[in-house]
Order: structure tokens, then sequence, then C-alpha cells
């Protein structure tokens, strides 16, 4: 299949997980000839620095743009806590980005946190109850069995996990004046309740919105089928919104 070299896939991971989120779907998308940029936010401090740490984020995903292979304006793609953080990456950019799509992920709201955007006060107070010292300790291998059945793929993806400090998810985040400034889409994984909320606000903001059975590393499940989503609904979007102007505002 003939993809569009002039184009990438910048595919983020949430921050308490690791590249090997994307590293399937990556491989998939090259196989249609499409380009995939996958940085890794580990590598900054696992939130173990002083915050604010999105900056340090932003610009890691702006260094791991600058230094991959071609040029061209990039579709955004994040999955589930990478969500919130797409309007501080696209200020450190220095390529166009020419569509955003939310991956079973949260909306940016300016001025909140990661945390703030839980719809459930008890998933929030649950969620801080987990961390120990500060730190939010990493998922095991038992705990993502059914999410992810491939023993070999999951021990990959566990391989990579580290302690994250709560305060990365504690920490507001900026939405820029005017954003978006590219039109949006939205895939949503139907067996996470969390995301619901989300896909109904992209819903109303009259984004296209996919929704795809399957857990929420569907991306490490059916690969194949998360690519075929992906450049089906970046075709979509960037065929609807072929005019000046970006996309509408969630509320």
């Amino acid at each position: 299949m003939t993809g569009h070299p002039e184009r990438a896939f910048l595919l983020l991971h949430s921050p308490l997980v690791g590249p090997a989120t994307w590293s399937l779907v990556a491989q998939a998308l090259g196989e249609r000839g499409e380009r995939a940029i996958v940085p890794d936010l580990r590598s900054i401090d696992q939130g173990l620095e002083d915050p604010p740490h999105w900056p340090r984020h932003a610009r890691a995903v702006a260094r791991a743009v600058e230094a991959a292979p071609g040029k061209g304006p990039l579709v955004l793609a994040a999955h589930s806590g990478a969500g919130p953080l797409l309007p501080a990456v696209r200020q450190a950019l220095a390529t166009p980005v020419a569509a955003y799509v939310f991956v079973d992920a949260g909306l940016p709201r300016d001025g909140l946190s990661r945390l703030d955007l839980f719809e459930d006060a008890e998933a929030v107070r649950m969620f801080r109850a987990s961390a120990r010292s500060g730190l939010l300790p990493p998922w095991t291998s038992e705990d993502l069995r059914e999410a992810i059945p491939d023993e070999g793929v999951r021990d990959r993806f566990v391989a990579e996990l580290r302690p994250l400090a709560l305060s990365v998810y504690e920490e507001p985040l900026p939405v820029f004046e005017g954003w978006p400034d590219a039109p949006c889409g939205y895939i949503r994984f139907g067996a996470n309740p969390a995301y619901e909320a989300p896909a109904t606000q992209a819903e109303g903001a009259g984004w296209p919105v996919v929704r795809l059975a399957g857990e929420h590393f569907l991306m490490l499940v059916d690969p194949q089928g998360v690519a075929d989503a992906l450049v089906g609904l970046a075709e979509v979007v960037l065929r609807a919104n072929a005019g000046p102007g970006g996309g509408e505002p969630v509320s």
C-alpha cells in the first residue's frame, strides 16, 4: 500500500508508560508507506525533577521530530494521558501540524491537570492513593494480562515501565489561545469507560469519532486495525478541513 511519505504520524505515549505502546502501530504504518515518529518521554526525568514537567516533555517531542528522517506536516496522535499535552507539544514544534488525533485520550483544557480531567472523584482519590512517597508504581505483567494477552508483547511493554511522580498528573497544563489550530478527530476504544466523556465531547464539537472494540491498549493487541483507523481518520479529517483554520474547541 502506498502511503504519504510527505507527512508523518507523531505517536505520543502517556507519561505513565513507554514508547512500546506505539511500536507495533508504527511498524504497521511503515508497511503502508507512512512515516511514523515515536518519541520516548521516559527519557526526560520520569517526573523526578521539580515541576513543571510538561515543558521538558514538549521539548523532548520536538527533538525527536528534528532528529527523524524526512520532513513534512505532522499528524499528532496522542494516547491516554498524552492527550492533554498536545497544545504544549504544538508550540514546541517548528514543523507544521496537519491534524490532531486523540486515541482513547483525555482532551486539553487550559489550566487543568490530568487529574482535573478525570470525570470520577473516586477515581481521582484512588489514583492519588496508589502513590507511594509521591511516586506512582508501574503496572505489573499480571495487572495487564487481560488488556495485553500476548505474553511477549506484554513483557516488552512492562519492561519499559518506571515509577512516575504523581506531580506529573497534578500539574496544570496550558492550552494556547486559538487551539485547536488544525482539525481534530478521536479514536475511542470501547472497553474503558473513563474515555467515554471525552469521546462524547469530541462528537459534540463536530470532530469525526471512530469507535473500535477493545481494551485501552488495543494498539498492542490489534496494531493493524489501529493503524487502519489512524490513516482512515486522518484522511477524513484532512479532506473535511482542506480550507484554512482549525477544528472547533471542546467545551
